[in-house]
């Protein structure tokens, strides 16, 4: 029975029961009429997503891919995942956009228009890895409060733009200048329009890396309404909210930028470790920055089913934020023995970088296989989930896959 079925023999005093209100003027609704509070959106054609994207949450919307999605080496709009912290923006019109640079260690104020960002500047492409930093906060034990992500909060697109560098120098920047901080069209979910839903930043020396840009095209077409249309920032290998969406004014300080979800438990985890379920003074939580290394099988889809005898093809994809992927393995005896796979190297900086390999099983029964990624700092995945934190951040824990040989 759909929602329009279920809602049809409904008597006026049911539905606004069901609504917790009176329907005013109810009585004079057409029969049959279905009233707009019944009729939830649909998520996967408001955002042009397939329909096994996984929805966590609607208000805000938050979406995620299921690790079989993530097969593509370049992430189409179909299977990027959705982190939203604020209500997406509406009527959006790119012709009368504007970007103003501002803040205490910006030499002169300026805004700049759409099209002056897309004339004065040289464009730039790179696909960079976007990864939500509570990735994989659903194994955490004791829960961590959020979304329940999975695997699927990562995505690497191509993305086009111009150097928020070549920005920053065109309006001049102070020799005190520390950090930038993001601001943007979205609004608070409680619909104050005093409180931005989130205002986070990243480190001077961060603003000005060659890849991080002021990106207006994603996948070589204009970025999707859902992922920052038409301006955002991309600040890949870092956690994805690092990267504003909707993004309208960026305030170049001469202190680490205090916006909103920038201090407490936000994007921040314990400096040292501590134990589960511990509370940590606010004194002792560090600001998330580079993404750990960390990998995905992406191929087969977990269950796969192979006929005894014959060998089985995986691939998938590793990043490491910074830093590049050095060295892939997997294995199929639960992590005692670690086998190479071949490994290519990125595409730019900051891309994740995509393996394979062929793996062969010693007889009938249930398996799993293991992927674990090492950077080129020689650090190496853990097998177990990694130090516990407040918010469930950072899960870089080797990603498997189950496997049945019949």
């Amino acid at each position: 029975m759909d929602r329009r079925e279920f809602t049809f023999g409904m008597s006026l005093a049911t539905m606004a029961s069901i609504l917790g209100v009176d329907i005013v003027y109810g009585g004079l609704m057409p029969k049959g009429y279905q009233p707009l509070g019944f009729q939830d959106p649909d998520p996967f054609k408001l955002f042009n997503k397939d329909r096994e994207m996984v929805v966590l949450n609607d208000k805000p919307w938050n979406m995620e891919a299921q690790a079989h999605l993530l097969n593509d080496k370049i992430t189409p709009n179909k299977f990027m995942f959705i982190r939203n912290n604020g209500r997406i923006p509406e009527d959006i019109d790119a012709s009368t956009w504007t970007l103003t640079l501002d803040g205490e260690s910006i030499k002169t104020k300026k805004t700049y228009s759409l099209a002056d960002l897309k004339s004065k500047f040289q464009h730039h492409t790179y696909q960079l890895t976007l990864e939500c930093g509570g990735n994989g906060r659903s194994e955490f034990n004791p829960p961590a409060k959020g979304n329940q992500w999975t695997v699927g909060a990562v995505s690497c697109a191509e993305w086009t733009g111009v150097r928020l560098r070549d920005v920053l120098e065109d309006a001049g920047i102070n020799a005190d200048a520390i950090y930038i901080g993001y601001h943007a069209a979205d609004t608070h979910l409680s619909g104050d329009p005093n409180k931005e839903p989130i205002s986070r930043g990243v480190p001077m020396d961060k603003a000005l890396q060659d890849e991080t840009l002021l990106a207006f095209a994603m996948n070589g077409a204009a970025i999707p309404l859902a992922h920052g249309y038409p301006l955002r920032l991309v600040c890949g290998g870092w956690p994805a909210s690092t990267s504003g969406k909707w993004i309208n004014r960026i305030s170049v300080r001469n202190k680490v930028h205090d916006g909103e979800k920038m201090g407490g438990t936000s994007y921040r985890v314990p400096c040292e470790t501590v134990a589960p379920g511990s509370e940590v003074p606010e004194s002792n939580m560090c600001i998330i920055e580079s993404m750990p290394v960390k990998s995905l099988i992406t191929y087969p889809k977990s269950g796969a089913l192979i006929k005894a005898g014959q060998k089985l093809n995986i691939n998938g994809h590793a990043w490491a934020g910074e830093l590049e992927v050095s060295k892939m393995e997997y294995s199929i005896d639960f992590g005692s023995t670690w086998h190479n796979c071949s490994l290519e190297k990125p595409t730019n900086r900051l891309a994740w970088q995509h393996f394979k390999a062929t793996v062969s099983f010693p007889k009938k029964g249930y398996y799993e296989v293991w992927a674990r990624a090492t950077d080129s700092n020689r650090k190496s995945q853990p097998m177990v989930l990694p130090g516990w934190n407040p918010k469930g951040y950072l899960n870089n824990a080797c990603h498997r896959i189950a496997v049945k040989i019949v």
